[in-house]
Parts: structure tokens; sequence; C-alpha cells
């Protein structure tokens, strides 16, 4: 059958009276048929081989995974009776007295109940007075309590005292996928077991299986569509296996499950990621419409889009991913091709962007018109450079017109050296040049112990050290520093400076110092104010860096950025002067 033909219908019969679904017709009889949970069973068969039988089992995870299935599989082996058989066993060969009846849910002496229509703590108070009698026929009467964490608060505290110390003869078996909801004073008087996600690996041979069992040939393509879309669980791939069943007759084809399910080819996926990363919008949006107009919904070819970064993103990292059988042919050539020719920046950068844009797909009101706008925000950014593309641009740029400057220099038979900068307490800079909008964390001070008062910016330092705020904002902008000697200080005052500014430094400096300071006012003028000195030397370093052939490149590469704060991260200048110095001093 070609993949544009139409499904081929099963033909009616009589017998499809008592059709059973596939999720209940397949459903685990024993052990061996549980799929993907080796670890529960090793452990629980060693336990019952041991005699080491917990009065309560926790089983846990997510949707369909096969938490009541295993519930009634511990419940029939707890209570398996067969010839030769005197207790408890995992290994059951072949149907006892009472599987039958376990497995079908209609045991009198195993009771199940729903853990959502049996809130209330009225709900354990029954199940407390019943738990005194024996079983009936059985050797153990086992409650099986499906969606637990539903339970009322009083319903779990009513619970506590009898699931510690049960009678000998009564076992608790509690299931949930809402693990973090039930009370840790449950979990603790349980054996906990956590189901874990099946692969699609293990869901594509399952369904394979399902599908040989009920005569019907199924494409590879086909059951890879539906264990991705079963999400690790047994149960929806049954039930979406059944569905394509009823839709494509005695064959099931990738073209049928898409259709069924309203997926999109995952060739026009490629297609259209390929074309967002060569920054060609209008084949992106045309793409976009023709997937739009064949039924495919823009929340969902977004979601298939980052589907695809993810996974080119890990061909990048790890390449013997490509073996994974869950993923298409064309998912595997063509996603190796992309990830050995894009930058791990490019993927990262277009994960956010989708991230993004499905989260603004869910409040638009028009997803399609915002579908549109996240697609031409990512043809228009696949063209940045990465940063680590710009660094390397602007420190070559930057190398280049070092070297011409010291030539320069040389030829003029100038020696080259870097400019000293006049001290300052704020940032500095000396060759290499960091523009930082973010990190504008002022840096520690040091303790007062390590602190030499050798001149006076080393007391506006301490002052600063100790958070008197409005005392460093004076002696920054009132005081003109004149000199300074072991315990004497010589300022001179400016005309809207505070009348006890000198009574008051000296007091603060002899608590914090445990030495008596001497502050006097001079008559002479005295050098500038800290702050107009430091504001100087910050203008100065702004001209400077302005002029860097390194900020040069940046400011060019983004024309409306602009330089906020210049900070000298290391002390030594840029590799390339400090070469050049190297050069010129042995020649001089």
């Amino acid at each position: 059958m070609s993949d544009n033909s139409e499904p081929t219908l099963l033909p009616t019969a009589g017998s499809q009276t008592g059709y059973r679904v596939l999720a209940r017709k397949y459903r685990p009889q024993n052990f061996d048929d549980l799929i993907g949970q080796s670890a529960m069973v090793t452990t629980l068969s060693n336990a019952f081989a041991s005699g080491r039988i917990a009065q309560g089992y926790m089983l846990t995870g997510v949707r369909g995974i096969g938490k009541t299935t295993t519930a009634r599989l511990i419940a029939r082996a707890l209570n398996y009776q067969a010839p030769g058989v005197t207790g408890p066993l995992i290994a059951m060969p072949s149907f006892g007295e009472h599987c039958q009846a376990i497995l079908e849910g209609r045991h009198p002496d195993v009771i199940e109940m729903d853990a959502a229509s049996n809130t209330g703590v009225d709900n354990m108070r029954e199940i407390i007075e019943a738990v005194r009698y024996r079983p009936i026929t059985a050797r153990y009467k086992v409650y099986i309590i499906d969606e637990v964490h539903m339970l009322s608060k009083s319903a779990f505290n009513a619970l506590l005292k009898t699931l510690e110390e049960p009678p000998e003869h009564v076992k608790f078996i509690f299931a949930t996928t809402e693990i973090r909801k039930v009370p840790v004073t449950i979990l603790s008087r349980c054996q906990r077991f956590d189901l874990r996600r099946l692969d699609g690996e293990l869901l594509m041979q399952h369904f394979g299986n399902v599908a040989r069992k009920e005569g019907v040939e199924a494409e590879p393509e086909a059951l890879r569509m539906i264990a991705r879309a079963a999400e690790g669980s047994v149960r929806d791939g049954l039930s979406l296996l059944d569905q394509a069943i009823a839709y494509g007759g005695t064959t099931v084809t990738g073209a049928h499950v898409q259709s069924m399910l309203g997926l999109i080819d995952r060739a026009r996926v490629i297609d259209l990621f390929e074309a967002l990363m060569k920054g060609d919008a209008a084949a992106a949006l045309e793409a976009l419409g023709l997937q739009h107009r064949s039924g495919g919904d823009p929340v969902t070819i977004l979601t298939d889009l980052a589907d695809f970064v993810h996974w080119v993103t890990r061909l990048k990292v790890n390449p013997s991913a490509v073996d994974d059988p869950a993923r298409a042919e064309a998912e595997k050539t063509r996603g190796s091709e992309i990830a050995k020719a894009l930058p791990m920046p490019a993927l990262a950068r277009a994960w956010q962007m989708l991230i993004k844009g499905l989260g603004e797909l869910k409040d638009a009101p028009d997803t399609m018109a915002a579908a549109e706008m996240v697609l031409i925000r990512l043809a228009y950014a696949a063209d940045l450079p990465s940063l680590e593309e710009l660094n390397k641009k602007a420190q070559s740029a930057a190398t280049t017109a070092a070297i011409a400057n010291g030539a320069a220099r040389l030829a003029q038979g100038k020696t080259y050296h870097q400019e000293a900068l006049p001290p300052s307490d704020g940032p500095r800079m000396s060759g290499n040049l960091a523009l930082n909008r973010a990190n504008t964390e002022a840096p520690t001070a040091q303790s007062t112990s390590q602190v030499t008062l050798t001149d006076f910016r080393s007391i506006v330092a301490l002052v600063a050290e100790k958070r008197d705020i409005k005392l460093k904002t004076d002696l920054e902008m009132h005081v003109r520093p004149v000199r300074m000697s072991a315990g004497q200080i010589e300022i001179a005052l400016e005309p809207k400076a505070p009348q006890t500014l000198a009574g008051e430094l000296a007091r603060k400096l002899e608590g914090w110092t445990g030495r008596r300071w001497l502050v006097l006012i001079s008559k002479e003028a005295g050098e500038r104010p800290i702050g107009e000195q430091n504001r100087d030397a910050r203008q100065s370093l702004m001209r400077e860096a302005r002029n860097n052939p390194t900020v040069q490149a940046v400011l060019a590469a983004f024309p409306k950025a602009d330089i906020t704060e210049v900070r000298d991260p290391e002390p030594q200048g840029f590799a390339g002067e400090a070469a050049l110095e190297r050069e010129e001093t042995h020649e001089s």
C-alpha cells in the first residue's frame, strides 16, 4: 500500500462484539511480561525468596506505565496457590487458584479502591475495621489504593498506625503519579518502587510484537511515531496503536499515523530549520504556511522544531547518539550534517528563542502570527556572530592596531610605554578593556587591621569600609588634602563643607584605629577634592576606551551599544602591547 492511498478497512465480524482494547488485552499476566522494570522484579524476587516481605509497597511513575498492573501482579504473587507451592512466589509458571480473579480485579480478598473517590477519613475507618478479619480464601488480604496522593490529610493520619503495624494477614499496595504529595510518614512505612519511563526502542519492540499478534503489518516509521507520542507510557502507546489499526486496517504506515496524530513530516521540519539557519526568512515563512495549510498546528510545528534543535545539539555533543532507533533516518543523516556545520552558540541561541516563542504562542490571540514572528527573529538572529567569534575579531583588530602603533613609534625613534594613570579608588584600566553592563558589584574592602593610612585616599577607603556614607561623601566633595604625617592630617575645606567635619573625622579615626589623630585646617590651597580627581580619571578612562581598537571593533559590530563602565580585570597590559614593550626595551 502506498503512503498516499486510503486506509484499508477491516472486514466486519460478529466477533467484535466482545472486543477488548489492546491496553487491556495485552496487560502483563506475570512478572516476565512486565517490560522495562527489571530492578523492581529482581528486588521482589529476592525479598519473596528470603521471606522478607514488607507490609506495604508504594508504586510511583508516569501515567500508563503499569502501576495498577504491577500492584495486581504483586497481589497475585502474595496469594499464589498451586500444587507444590507453600508460600508467596514471584515466578508463577501457570495460573493458580486465585490468579484469574485477582488479575480481573474481582477477588474478595484483594480490595481495589480509588483514592480520588474515597478521600475521607471515614473510608479509612472502614479499612481499619475490616483488616481485623482474616481473608476469606486467599493467603493475604491485600488493599490496593490507586492515586493515593488524593487522600486527605486526616485520611493519611488515620491510616498511619494500621500501616505501621498491620495484622500479619494484611498487605497494602499504593500507586500514585504524584509521589511528592504523599506524606513522608506514609513513605517511611512502605517499600518504594519507581517504575521507570520506557525508552523509544523498547516501546517500538513491544508495539511491534503486539501488532504481529494482531495480524497487522506496521511500518517501523509508524511504530517510531507512536513510541515518540507515547512519551514512555505503555498504555498511551497501545491506545494509539489501537487507533492506528482502526484507521489503517491490516497495514499501519507512517503516513497513516502522521495524518491521524496531526504530525508534521520530519523532512519538512528539517527543511524549515535549514532555511532559518541560512537567514532566509521568506523561505521559512513559506514553509510554515505550507505546513499550516496541510493541517499542522503552529504550536506543534515549533515544538517539533525545538525537538530537532535538541537532537542536533545532542549529536554535536555526542555523535554516537545517531544510533538512536527512535529517530527517523532523515533526522540521523541530515541531523549529523547540520551538527557538524553549526557552532554550539547558534544551536543554544535557537533553542532559547524557540522556548521563549512557545511561551508567547500560549498568550497570543493569533498563534499563526506569533509563530511567524518567532521564525523571523530566528532567521535574522542566524547572521549574528557569537561572542567567541566577535571576541576573536576584536582581539585580531586590536593586535593589528597595536603592532602598527608600535611600529610607528619605533620608526619615530620613540620608546613605547604605558601612560601612568592617576590614582583612583574607582575602576581602572591598564591594557585589557572590559565592558560590563551587569556585574557592578564593588570590590570587597579590606579589614581595618590591614589598612595602612599613608595618604588621604587610604583614609577615604577606611571610611568607605566602615559604611559611613555621609562622611565619605563630605571628604570626597569638600576636602582638599594638603599633607599627612603619622597621627596628623592637614586639610583645606571647600566653602560648603560642614563646620564640624574636622572634629568628626578626628573622633571617628581615633575610634577605628585605636590611636589619637589631629586634624588641622590649613590655609594652603591643597590638592583638588578626591571626588573631582576620580571624576576626571573616569572621563580619561572612557576617552581612552573609545579610542581603543578592540572597543571600536565591538561598537562597530553593535552600532547601538555604548560604554557604560571601564574595568581592569587583569593587572597586566594587552598581550600585543606587552610584546612590543619587551621588543622595544631590548632594542633600546
